[in-house]
């Protein structure tokens, strides 16, 4: 058997799917509660965003404050180095450190705290290159602090984020010793050639940056166009159908 096929085959029974189904909802760039069918099976694939809201008041006062209204969560979807899926996201719910965990058990947990959860699913699959140094990247930020002092300093002048600095500051800097969610997906995101270093700004970025296809911050709303870039329009993310909902059979994916 090709090692390239045997690769794949392993790859597949070890993404477990939940038993209670996943599916994503057709693409919107709406946060509301509708659900838009018809839905369509959902399996995470590396490269995909992970978006979601919290229940939290305090936090999502935060959020507010700082001009990041509406999602509070972003990880990002990598292929571990044993094959396995996994999301990776600095300070999940009470968390303090970056954790990796199952994309289809984090997603459900959300949705059991009373969240909405959104995908931005890959519609040009990562090249194995890519794919490579997401995980080389991403396994090597697993267990590293949560930056809250500089999630603090979104909340103040001296943030990288605003209407003029984010032309000149925020650029990549690869590894760092502490991150912020949204830091963390588009750091992990220029390491890996997803995206273009040149032009990327990991600290400037939200994770409602990630979900709107403008932003109020006139550099990304230039340089930062996920459409344009391989990636889908998010779509919400069920973990059942509604009654009377069948799905679909999921878009095929591009190859290389």
């Amino acid at each position: 058997m090709c090692p390239s096929i045997l690769g794949f085959l392993v790859a597949s029974m070890l993404t477990q799917v939940p038993e209670t189904g996943s599916y994503l909802c057709q693409p919107s760039y709406s946060r509301d509660w509708e659900i838009r069918g018809p839905l369509e099976s959902y399996t995470p694939q590396p490269g995909d965003i992970f978006l979601a809201t919290d229940q939290r008041l305090w936090f999502r006062w935060g959020h507010l404050i700082a001009g990041a209204n509406g999602f509070h969560h972003s990880g990002l979807v990598f292929r571990r180095a044993d094959g396995r899926l996994g999301l990776i996201e600095a300070g999940p719910f009470n968390k303090t450190t970056v954790e990796v965990m199952d994309p289809y058990q984090h997603m459900m947990n959300h949705v059991k705290a009373g969240d909405r959860v959104w995908i931005r699913r890959r519609k040009l699959p990562l090249t194995a290159e890519q794919s490579a140094r997401l995980t080389e990247f991403a396994s090597a930020q697993e267990g590293k602090p949560f930056a809250l002092a500089r999630w603090f300093g979104q909340l103040t002048p001296l943030r990288v984020r605003g209407p003029i600095k984010t032309w000149f500051v925020g650029q990549p800097i690869g590894e760092r010793p502490k991150w912020f969610c949204s830091e963390l997906v588009m750091e992990s995101c220029a390491y890996a050639g997803i995206i273009d270093r040149e032009t990327a700004r990991p600290t400037a970025t939200y994770p409602c940056d990630f979900f709107y296809p403008t932003s109020l911050n006139l550099y990304l709303n230039k340089h930062l166009r996920l459409e344009d870039q391989g990636w889908a329009p998010p779509a919400r993310w069920l973990s059942g159908l509604p009654e009377g909902s069948p799905p679909r059979p999921p878009l095929a994916s591009p190859q290389h």
